[in-house]
């Protein structure tokens, strides 16, 4: 009977061996900086290229603000008087899921690193966060915006220009609104203005009885067609969602978000004393995308002479995932249309222009004007202009619809 005991033991050690061996396998522990203070970080290793980091220059903080921490990872320095790239993520993601593969595209770090860049994750929402107490109450998306400012004053940025997608665009928007003087310019994809009805709300409500989180968050991603169609990157991102992000947190933070209020802004001229986006704007969403109404209904809400629309052709819901490479030179002639850039070298191409970033804030004020039909260069830019589909991205200075 001793043997047999002893035998049960050793095959029972052997399997708990191995499963902790396999468990090993798909979990790494990073000897950087933990996600949170006191706490490790556990990232999946073979896990898709969303998550892989390819710089090691990137600085994580906690930083204080009047309704808590907000985890921010930032990468440079202020350099001289150009603003800071500030990024705020998608409901259901953080920054490493939404803009890891935009970001770490060779023509986009031809951009970034003449800039500060500063990613933002919604409280509770990044790799590695503690789930929050019971009875914790999740900031608003207008008390989330007003988070903002607490960055930008502890990195000492004057002004940031902001690339926020569904949810993140949202609080940026609602951030440039509240706090104009701080933002030069916003990139903002899949933002829907308007507050869900109480039909959406049931809607929604329903959703969330006969589905997981994760497929209720994919809804919101990704069109019907997509999930369908393209499984692999749906699949993708189910699991990710799944493992990555703590789901407590996550519902709560997607629960604020389908609780928003209109982000209540007009077109200049419209009504009496109309509230609008005062800085350059460039809206972005997918010819396949479930935000698309939404983002044509903010365009019609813009001013029209600050504003640019840009409907990306085969693509969906995350146009920065599927498309960066068009998004990236999209970005590129909206930084040159601030007078930012004013040369910059195309890796497609051979030979070309040295890539240049040297216009800052002053000089652009100096040398060119938001309302010129000029670009800094003197000429007009087009975008995207390697896609059969293209058309001329135009002057930002003026709305109109481009398909790249």
């Amino acid at each position: 009977m001793k043997v047999l005991g002893h035998k049960i033991e050793l095959l029972t050690g052997l399997l708990l061996h191995d499963m902790t061996m396999a468990g090993l396998q798909e979990l790494r522990f990073p000897e950087e900086k933990p996600l949170l203070r006191g706490q490790d970080a556990i990232e999946l290793e073979n896990s898709d290229p969303f998550l892989l980091p390819v710089d090691t220059d990137w600085k994580e903080h906690d930083i204080e603000t009047p309704y808590g921490l907000l985890h921010v990872v930032i990468r440079g320095s202020p350099k001289g008087n150009r603003p800071a790239i500030l990024t705020y993520h998608d409901v259901g993601l953080n920054h490493k899921l939404c803009f890891n593969t935009f970001f770490n595209s060779e023509d986009m770090q031809e951009i970034t690193k003449h800039f500060v860049v500063c990613h933002v994750d919604a409280p509770g929402q990044q790799v590695g966060a503690s789930q929050f107490p019971q009875g914790y109450q999740y900031p608003s998306m207008e008390q989330l915006a007003a988070m903002l400012p607490s960055v930008v004053q502890h990195f000492g940025f004057k002004y940031v220009i902001g690339i926020g997608v569904g949810a993140g665009a949202y609080v940026l928007a609602k951030f440039a609104l509240i706090f104009p003087d701080l933002v030069e310019g916003l990139v903002l994809m899949n933002i829907d203005p308007n507050g869900k009805g109480w039909i959406d709300w049931a809607a929604t409500k329903l959703s969330g009885l006969t589905s997981t989180l994760p497929d209720t968050v994919l809804s919101h991603l990704f069109s019907q067609e997509e999930l369908v169609n393209n499984s692999e990157l749906v699949q993708s991102y189910r699991q990710q969602i799944g493992n990555v992000v703590n789901q407590a947190n996550l519902q709560l933070f997607w629960n604020m978000y389908n609780s928003r209020r209109d982000l209540d802004i007009n077109r200049p001229g419209t009504v009496p004393n109309a509230k609008t986006l005062r800085c350059p704007v460039m809206l972005v969403v997918g010819d396949n995308a479930p935000a698309e109404d939404g983002v044509v209904e903010c365009n019609s809400k813009l001013d029209p002479t600050t504003t640019t629309f840009l409907k990306m052709a085969d693509s969906g819901g995350l146009p920065q995932v599927t498309q960066p490479g068009k998004l990236t030179e999209a970005f590129k002639y909206f930084l040159q249309g601030m007078g930012y850039i004013a040369y910059l070298k195309d890796r497609r191409l051979s030979g070309g222009a040295v890539p240049s970033a040297s216009m800052t804030r002053l000089a652009r004020s100096r040398t060119a004007s938001l309302t010129s039909a000029s670009s800094v260069d003197g000429s007009r830019p087009q975008a995207c202009t390697h896609s059969e589909s293209s058309e001329g991205l135009g002057q930002v200075n003026h709305t109109m619809e481009v398909s790249c």
